[in-house]
């Protein structure tokens, strides 16, 4: 046979289907089946949605102790080859808490406008308190343990931050002592992103499950009575994802807004259907990486900001959901309850721990205003499509910092940055460059 021949033998591979489309394919078919389902009432079909998105969730859910450990004490050591360490960190908390300010303010003033408890048909009688809630003194001395077993076993997020941060700060003070600890833990985070890239990119799957899941749990019929919250959080997370965020990349970092998403769309949509930060955390520190941001100070920025930076779980939403239940009791807001509210999202922020849901954070905002807690059960049933705007909004705004703050301090690699793109990271090891030993801050 020829050579021209052979060229022009049809090529017999199945052409790749991009992990986006992928993505959406599950969420179609999620939306059909649940429909079949719920309308025919076909009992095995139900229980197949049902527990298909259990089993992602519950994967999820696997991985983010261990994950959560050792990417903060690896965060926190990996400072060490950071110049100026302590004033990235810094600038990372104050940009935190201003978007976070910014977040709760248009959650705020979208809820004064449209009044979302007016009107729905919903009654007291219709909530019930949650079986846990958050207070402060709950919130307080809930971050030490008592032991370092019970956090893992019960997945209590912030107990394992406190013993990941102690950790990791006690490393840096052993400094060579504790270098084979850091390397064990290095490789143990490794192993544990490679595990967690299985279970990602079973998403599409998950996705059909947990969007059929709730179709077939709470049908359209929910939507009418939540359809002004619906839309609020929606809109709110709109408004800081692509209003907020994009004027600060502007203004601040001064950097094309339309390339930040670009480069950020792998980490944003998984979010969006994982409805998971720490399960998006390695994907989220690639992306970020990929935006420029160096990456000994992305591996601290971003798995800190997986935990504790939350403007959609812990700002918008919250503020919304306050609005809404208070409407619903009779209840009336002043200033003070609104600076409260403002306040809670800030401080009180890690509660939320980058889970699936933001019942505790919820609970600790109507417990610091006195607001009845059986509001939490008027919104349960709707919560899992209000949590997939959140989360997307909440990771965008941790890749977001990182390139804000390696942006003002000159670290920002803005030749990575022109040249994000919005292909796929097909691994935790995806386009990963090796980076310069050393991060130079500009004093």
């Amino acid at each position: 046979m020829s050579a021209s021949a052979t060229e022009a033998k049809p090529s017999s591979r199945i052409p790749k289907v991009p992990f986006w489309a992928q993505i959406v394919a599950g969420l179609v078919l999620g939306v059909l089946l649940g429909w079949i389902a719920r309308s025919q009432d076909v009992a095995w079909l139900k229980e197949t949605l049902i527990q298909v998105g259990g089993i992602f969730v519950q994967l999820l859910k696997l991985a983010v102790a261990p994950l959560v450990f050792f990417a903060i004490l690896v965060s926190i050591t990996n400072l060490r080859k950071v110049n100026n360490a302590a004033r990235l960190a810094a600038q990372t908390l104050l940009w935190f808490m201003i978007t976070s300010l910014v977040a709760v303010a248009i959650g705020i003033t979208i809820g004064l406008v449209t009044n979302p408890g007016a009107g729905t048909g919903l009654t007291p009688a219709d909530g019930k308190a949650p079986e846990g809630k958050g207070s402060w003194i709950d919130f307080l001395t809930g971050i030490i343990p008592t032991d370092v077993i019970t956090p893992f076993t019960e997945l209590n997020v912030l107990q394992i931050v406190f013993m990941a941060a102690v950790a990791g700060i006690a490393a840096l003070q052993l400094g060579e002592k504790a270098q084979p600890i850091l390397s064990l833990s290095e490789s143990i985070l490794e192993l544990l992103q490679k595990a967690l890239w299985w279970v990602i990119r079973l998403a599409p799957i998950g996705t059909a499950g947990l969007i059929g899941k709730a179709i077939v749990n709470y049908g359209w019929d929910l939507l009418g009575k939540y359809a002004t919250f619906t839309a609020d959080v929606y809109i709110g997370c709109a408004l800081v994802l692509f209003g907020v965020y994009p004027l600060l990349l502007a203004t601040v970092a001064k950097v094309n807004p339309v390339q930040f998403f670009k480069g950020a769309w792998p980490a944003i949509q998984l979010a969006f259907v994982s409805r998971s930060s720490v399960g998006t955390m390695p994907v989220t520190q690639r992306v970020t990486e990929r935006l420029g941001v160096p990456k000994e100070y992305a591996s601290f920025a971003v798995p800190f900001g997986a935990t504790t930076k939350m403007d959609g779980c812990a700002a918008i939403y919250p503020a919304l959901a306050a609005i809404f239940i208070a409407q619903i009791f009779d209840v009336q807001l002043g200033v003070k309850e609104y600076l409260l509210i403002a306040f809670v999202s800030v401080i009180g922020s890690a509660a939320t721990a980058g889970l699936t849901g933001a019942t505790v954070m919820l609970t600790l905002t109507l417990s610091t205003l006195g607001l009845p807690l059986e509001g939490v059960g008027l919104l349960m049933a709707i919560d899992p499509i209000l949590d997939m705007i959140r989360t997307a909004t909440n990771v965008a705004g941790q890749a977001l910092v990182p390139v804000i703050v390696s942006a003002r301090e000159k670290i920002l690699d803005h030749t990575a940055y022109e040249n994000a793109s919005a292909s796929p990271i097909d691994g935790p090891e995806d386009d990963r460059e090796a980076a310069p030993e050393k991060v130079a801050v500009a004093a």
